[in-house]
């Protein structure tokens, strides 16, 4: 059944009635199956992709790089754990490469998130290092594209 997860990983409004007939299944067994995978956690929520530049708020993106010390007996867990529970953080991911650690926070303006990096993200004991990138403009997002750009359709003139 790991085709429902497709589907509602890409559209997540696809209702039971409509999975149903894309799969050819019960809307019973999709109720069963989606309901199996949120009780273990393979669903852990429904979200929408929203373009925030087309609406009057501003927000400021960051990824940070850390580097971190790994706790003894429980590696990295521990320590991401303390940064993904702050509200600022919306993703947080173990690396490979040259740092251990990518937290992507969000905030209202850079000296906020400046100010979280500052304040309670580089201060910890087991942070070593952080390297702060500002998102500037999102061109895709979880696989969303957020404008089309049209091709220049006009025919060059060659004197």
């Amino acid at each position: 059944m790991i085709e429902i997860l497709e589907l509602i990983e890409k559209n997540s409004r696809l209702n039971e009635e409509q999975l149903s007939r894309i799969m050819n299944i019960t809307e019973e067994e999709i109720r069963k199956a989606i309901a199996l995978y949120e009780d273990n956690c393979t669903i852990v929520g429904y979200t929408a992709v929203i373009n925030w530049e087309k609406v009057n708020r501003e927000k400021v993106h960051a990824l940070i790089e850390v580097k971190v010390t790994p706790q003894r007996g429980e590696g990295f867990d521990k320590v991401a754990e303390r940064i993904f529970r702050y509200p600022e953080v919306n993703s947080c991911y173990l690396m490979s490469g040259g740092y251990d650690l990518a937290v992507i926070i969000e905030g209202m303006t850079m000296k906020e998130v400046a100010l979280f990096v500052a304040e309670k993200l580089a201060p910890m004991d087991a942070v070593m290092s952080t390297a702060t990138h500002f998102v500037l403009k999102k061109y895709k997002d979880r696989g969303m594209i957020f404008e089309e750009y049209k091709k220049d359709e006009r025919e060059a003139i060659v004197l």
